[in-house]
């Protein structure tokens, strides 16, 4: 069955701010009338805002003790299997696993395996490579990166409703909003 209905989706609804005090109050409002899905642009890092808007922190300093710990435990593995099974030599009279010995490489390899866990955490978690995303629908978007701020509630928000969000982004002082397609 054949219909003439747009089935364009909603993605969201977008406000725009001309200052950074204003989307930080913006953000304040937002999160206080109890949308959680919302997501902030700005041509300059605020820390406030971030902090507004993210209150759950990433498990990114997990992953990368974990990398790191692996990294200990292999460089360790390896050079205890490598002195005591593989190739055993007695030099000396010396213990074959002499940990002490052991530990500058390991040290480096939990080094090597945190800074890739870091590397490869970040550009997963972040959801990299994006070279599309629905706020570009948006015309006045391509001015997030010069000297406007956005501020997004996403249709996947329990709380959204599409007239109702857009009457209250109206309401924090928006200089204008707008719907985000797909």
């Amino acid at each position: 069955m054949h219909t003439n209905e747009s089935t364009t989706s909603l993605h969201g609804v977008m406000a725009e701010f001309d200052s950074a005090q204003e989307i930080v109050d913006a953000a304040r409002q937002t999160m206080a009338q109890g949308f959680t899905k919302v997501e902030a642009y700005s041509p300059v890092p605020i820390e406030e805002l971030n902090d507004i808007i993210h209150k759950t922190r990433t498990i990114l300093p997990k992953l990368v003790l974990t990398g790191g710990i692996t990294g200990m435990a292999s460089g360790f593995a390896l050079q205890f299997w490598a002195s005591t099974m593989a190739y055993p030599m007695n030099i000396g009279g010396r213990p074959q696993a002499s940990w002490l010995t052991f530990i500058i490489p390991s040290y480096e390899l939990t080094i090597l395996f945190a800074a890739l866990t870091a590397v490869v955490g970040m550009i997963v978690l972040s959801g990299l490579p994006q070279p599309y995303h629905p706020v570009f629908n948006v015309d006045r978007f391509s001015m997030a990166s010069s000297d406007k701020f956005f501020l997004v509630v996403e249709s996947a928000d329990p709380k959204f409703d599409q007239q109702a969000t857009t009457e209250f982004l109206r309401s924090t002082g928006a200089k204008g909003v707008y719907d985000v397609d797909e």
